[in-house]
């Protein structure tokens, strides 16, 4: 597909959809076009085939959002074959020859200097042949990691952490040439991207192979840094980690990565969490767990248990006569920091104590009381379903 009809062709009246569609309508119209005009369902049918064919190029743009943008912003330019000036360039839009713009004015030479290679080198950060001015860099990100205790996770904390990191090269001011007077690169411009076909009218990007993406050459190469304008450096951050972090947790910190080149913003820093273990609290989602043991009268007969909390004052419960070994109980609050703010809960599990050693008076106690539930089989329910199975 050529420029020419990417800014010409009308893709969206082609699948019969409006231009603020979604992606899910976009799909679900070429699915119906594409059934209907297959040329499996259409043999011996031109028309039919060449409509597929119109529907498939539609969808390769409008069903990819980078190709789907470009084609907007171009058209909104272009204005379907007519170039809509900007404000105070005298009213609306205007028509003229789309082969002049193209490059079929071969006496005047087109009426952009450069052409669209120079127009569209603007309009999508490719660089157009005559630009010199070399490009603002984004910094690169970091990935770290990191080792917090279990409470440190649940609460939040602040921490040191070692980096290293390319920084610009202290020797020659981050020029990466020795004298501080490097060159812009002749290949991409100064860009320090160069552009490549992909197929189906659209040009994708490359870091420039003679620069490496910097827009600017060395003559006479740093010592340092190798001509390269960067340097390993480490530094030493405080980091504020937040509340509610889980073990193996990536957490993205905007802006804290190495910094830029020219002006351009600092890439990002990436913590890996690792958290330890805690030997009382356990961690489901956002409730903290823990096992409480009971006795066996507090356990049949009921009462209050205390239930200790992480970092907090303790909470007490109160078991219902006849709580079974297992049973789960819930204090609210109590557990792991959310997103919002708010917290989890914590799941308490009753754990029924068995003693091993007996005094004369308790022994003698689960003697009367085995006596006086001698009648009683708490195995006979089972029995009965094993043999029905």
């Amino acid at each position: 597909m050529s420029t020419k009809d990417f800014i010409e062709k009308d893709f969206y009246k082609v699948l019969g959809v409006p231009k603020d569609a979604t992606e899910a309508e976009i799909k679900k119209a070429y699915r119906k076009l594409a059934r209907e005009f297959h040329p499996d369902a259409n043999k011996g049918n031109a028309k039919a085939e060449e409509r597929f064919k119109e529907i498939s190029e539609a969808n390769d743009v409008l069903g990819d959002p980078k190709k789907r943008k470009e084609y907007d912003e171009a058209r909104t330019l272009f204005g379907n074959g007519g170039f809509r000036p900007g404000p105070g360039a005298g009213g609306g839009s205007f028509n003229f020859d789309l082969g002049d713009l193209f490059g079929g004015n071969a006496q005047s030479g087109g009426g952009f200097g450069g052409g669209i290679g120079d127009v569209f080198g603007g309009l999508f950060n490719r660089g157009g042949t005559g630009t010199t001015r070399t490009q603002p860099r984004r910094g690169q990100d970091i990935d770290t990691e990191v080792t917090l205790s279990f409470t440190e996770a649940i609460e939040g904390a602040t921490v040191p952490l070692r980096m290293t990191s390319q920084q610009p090269c202290k020797a020659c001011s981050g020029t990466g040439d020795k004298n501080g007077t490097p060159r812009v690169c002749p290949t991409c411009v100064g860009t320090g991207q160069v552009a490549r076909g992909s197929g189906g009218g659209f040009s994708l990007t490359d870091p420039c192979p003679d620069c490496k993406g910097r827009g600017l050459i060395a003559e006479h190469p740093c010592l340092e840094c190798k001509g390269s304008g960067r340097a390993k450096s480490s530094r030493t951050m405080q980091v504020r980690i937040p509340a509610g972090v889980t073990d193996g947790q990536r957490i993205r910190l905007r802006g804290k990565g190495a910094p830029g080149e020219r002006g351009g913003p600092a890439g990002d820093l990436y913590v890996t969490a690792h958290v330890g273990e805690h030997p009382v609290f356990g961690r489901k989602d956002d409730n903290l767990t823990v096992t409480v043991p009971v006795t066996f009268a507090e356990a049949a007969l009921g009462g209050e248990v205390r239930v200790p909390t992480l970092g907090g004052p303790a909470v007490t419960l109160k078991l219902p006569p006849g709580t079974p070994n297992g049973r789960t109980m819930r204090a609210r609050g109590k557990g792991a920091v959310r997103k919002d703010g708010t917290r989890g809960d914590l799941l308490v599990t009753v754990e029924v104590s068995v003693p091993q050693d007996l005094s004369g008076k308790a022994r003698d106690a689960l003697e009367a009381y085995r006596e006086a539930t001698a009648g009683e089989d708490p195995r006979a329910e089972l029995f009965e379903a094993a043999k029905g199975a």
